[in-house]
């Protein structure tokens, strides 16, 4: 779909209609950014504009004069059949009552590609996402993560963008270091030796567990293997088996990735060393404390930071630097997508930082934080595992709700806001739970399909124009907004609002369906409205399958 929305056209007339005016001479002052919505009251239209209450102070009119005397210049697309003023300002837009049924057909031919634009013209983007310490099993926190990424990538791949997902293995420093000599006291333990724990260790059961496993697997041969060399080869197993587990985590929750970066490999591939090369070159590297640090001041931060301590030992920071220098000027990603947990807020300004000091955009990487989630069931807040009795894995909440709830739930809020997923609700079988009201959806467009193919109804040259009540048209104005959806969400880089107009979505044929008989008597408003219900199964399919979910026949 290359052509351009209603929206957009609306926002192009607008445009061309204050110019005109200006060459008139009736108003004077350029449009800022003219911008499109919908009307909370669908009386008023389906389309409109407050551009006038931006122009009425510089032009020392009311914002409704304003607003007629754009509307007196206005050359409107065909899609529209009128235009309106209304108090104080707004200009708004209806669609034709014709061109809305001609949208069924445009759904039918254009089938699952419905919906996919040109916006990102093949542009390469890179979304990293998930890349937690392969030192403990993913939690619900890290769902959440993997199902926003996950979800806008196909969105932004539907929209034009060739697109990368990537896990960035955090597999050197200090966490890890903590993480292998727990495993290695386990081990230890598991085998009779009395060995305390680190002080900074990990204590989880899962630790146990993972001991426990390796000794089935090699016995007590580590423990014959000098203490480095042992700590070395546990090392390796351990975090093996962990990213193991994290990778068929993410796969039942259906994410997948094109690339696993080692953090590792900035080191022993060199971008590291180029990296620091290029801030050293720049003037950005200081020497004090016996530590190498970024002046960041100089870039309008607030306090410089560390890149090696005095130790010797490069920071996270450093790495993460070393990774985009890689992202950017060796694969050549026109954007990055950063998809964080919210206790990495305070690094972004000095990630941007970075990026400029490296000579690259800083709005070229987009960062996108996600808060925490709170399990619930009902009103009890969910704290323990029941099988361990320490942290709640992922898996326990994909195991007990299933995908489909896990993805719909964790797409539900904007990623800055805090989350209460009830594990109960999830799992309940009616219309109080979002995600079973709107597959039930299709599982009914499903079975009058069936039944339309069991009594032989060909409904292939249906004629629209018979859809003329007011169900009818309202369904077919919520599947026409998925084109417009998709666009929002990967200009804005918000993937919560699928979830949103899937439930609008289900809503509309829900009611469509309790107020229009599909199969009746009536053998032309049959195969008519049989188009519009494979029309929305069209794109309630492609809504829910770009959320990762599944589009199920019977329920």
């Amino acid at each position: 779909m290359n052509e351009l929305l209603v929206k957009q056209k609306l926002a192009l007339c607008l445009q061309q209609a204050v110019l005109a005016a200006q060459q008139q001479g009736t108003l004077v002052t350029m449009p800022p950014e003219v911008i499109i919505e919908h009307p909370q009251n669908p009386g008023h239209g389906d389309f409109a504009s407050g551009l006038a209450l931006k122009l009425a102070r510089s032009m020392k009119m009311s914002p409704l004069a304003v607003a007629h005397k754009i509307s007196e210049y206005l050359s409107l697309p065909p899609e529209i059949d009128k235009v309106s003023v209304v108090s104080p300002g707004f200009i708004n837009f209806t669609l034709r009552d014709e061109w809305l049924k001609e949208q069924v057909e445009t759904i039918l031919n254009a089938g699952e590609s419905y919906g996919n634009l040109d916006l990102g013209k093949g542009s390469l983007v890179q979304v990293e996402f998930v890349s937690a310490n392969p030192t403990g099993p993913l939690h619900v926190g890290h769902g959440r993560g993997a199902v926003l990424g996950s979800t806008l990538t196909n969105i932004l791949a539907a929209a034009g963008y060739l697109v990368e997902k990537e896990y960035y293995v955090n597999n050197m420093g200090a966490q890890i270091d903590n993480f292998t000599r727990s495993l290695y006291a386990r081990y230890q333990q598991c085998l009779g030796r009395e060995v305390t724990m680190p002080s900074e260790g990990y204590l989880g059961n899962y630790m146990i567990d993972l001991a426990q496993e390796i000794v089935s697997e090699y016995g007590n041969k580590l423990l014959n293997l000098p203490q480095e060399e042992a700590i070395t080869k546990i090392s390796e197993i351990g975090l093996e088996k962990m990213m193991a587990g994290i990778k068929e985590d993410l796969r039942l929750l259906r994410v997948d990735f094109e690339r696993w970066f080692s953090e590792r490999s900035l080191y022993e591939e060199g971008q590291y060393n180029k990296a620091m090369a290029i801030l050293q070159g720049g003037g950005y590297v200081a020497k004090r404390e016996n530590a190498i640090w970024f002046e960041s001041t100089s870039l309008g931060e607030d306090k410089d930071n560390v890149l090696v301590r005095s130790d010797g030992s490069p920071t996270y920071f450093a790495s993460d630097i070393a990774y985009h220098y890689n992202k950017f000027m060796e694969r050549r990603f026109h954007t990055v997508i950063n998809i964080w947990g919210a206790d990495h807020q305070g690094h972004i300004p000095r990630m941007k930082a970075a990026i400029r000091a490296l000579g690259i955009d800083p709005e070229q990487l987009k960062i996108i934080t996600y808060q925490l989630v709170t399990l619930r069931r009902g009103e009890e807040i969910v704290k323990l595992s029941k099988r361990s009795g320490d942290i709640i894995s992922l898996r326990e909440v994909i195991d007990e709700v299933g995908v489909d709830a896990c993805r719909f739930i964790f797409l539900s809020r904007s990623a800055d806001s805090q989350m209460d997923f009830d594990i109960e609700l999830a799992k309940r079988q009616s219309v109080e739970n979002p995600v079973y009201y709107v597959q039930y959806a299709h599982a009914r467009i499903a079975s009058i399909l069936r039944l339309a193919e069991q009594r032989v109804i060909d409904y292939s040259q249906g004629d629209v124009s018979l859809l003329s009540t007011e169900p009818e048209l309202t369904l077919i104005r919520r599947l026409i907004l998925l084109p417009e959806s998709m666009e929002d969400i990967a200009t804005t880089l918000q993937p919560h609002y699928l979830p949103y107009y899937a439930q609008d979505l289900a809503t509309a044929f829900h009611s469509f369906y309790k107020q229009c008989r599909v199969i009746s008597q009536n053998e032309a408003l049959t195969k008519a409205r049989l188009k519009l219900v494979k029309a929305s199964q069209i794109v309630l399919a492609k809504t829910l399958h770009l959320m990762g979910m599944t589009a199920p026949e019977k329920m």
